[in-house]
């Protein structure tokens, strides 16, 4: 038992990230990866799924169409091994689903793998986050440096102006101390 805890413990968080895709614009986890994470078969958890049907609204878990399937079977050439798993559509859950799940299989390692699963959605929506802060500083920067550009743009326009109205210097007198003349 200790040694299955440290392992759960142990997963890279990359193993994980490369487990999260892009289906209806979010970011889910399909059930053949929860599976395996979690150390089930994948039919056990889409049993326990359905046995507990209410705690997974749309928004937390939701099948792929047919047409959904097809387009990511292709995105992703998939080996005949993998696609032994896949023939049927699967399960997505959402970041609150894989915490619903955690519930529904109540299992050490499943509550385990859902804490790092957590923390992984959590880093990822935290660099979205500061991407699109940094996106939006960028921006006001390249804002301030257009008027900077403008503001540039008319000095030099009254610098040419003043030199166009400058006249060649005539003589002048000296102003100033002067010394009386020796004669």
């Amino acid at each position: 038992m200790t040694a299955e805890k440290n392992k759960a413990i142990m997963l890279p968080d990359e193993v994980v990230m490369t487990k999260i895709f892009i289906v209806r614009g979010q970011k889910v986890m399909i059930d053949r990866d929860l599976a395996e994470l979690y150390g089930v078969e994948t039919k056990r958890l889409k049993e326990a799924v359905r046995r507990n049907i209410t705690r997974f609204p749309e928004d937390f878990m939701f099948e792929m169409t047919k047409d959904e399937f097809l387009n990511w079977r292709t995105q992703f050439a998939t080996s005949n091994a993998d696609k032994q798993g896949l023939r049927y559509a699967p399960f997505c859950f959402t970041e609150q689903g894989v915490t619903m799940l955690s519930c529904v299989l109540n299992s050490e390692r499943a509550i385990e793998i859902n804490i790092q699963i957590v923390r992984i959605f959590t880093k990822i929506r935290e660099a979205l986050t500061n991407n699109l802060s940094v996106k939006l500083e960028i921006e006001e920067i390249k804002k301030k440096l257009k008027n900077q550009d403008k503001n540039i743009e008319l000095v030099f326009t009254y610098l040419d102006e003043l030199l166009e109205k400058q006249e060649e210097p005539e003589s002048r007198k000296q102003i100033g101390y002067k010394l009386p003349k020796k004669d």
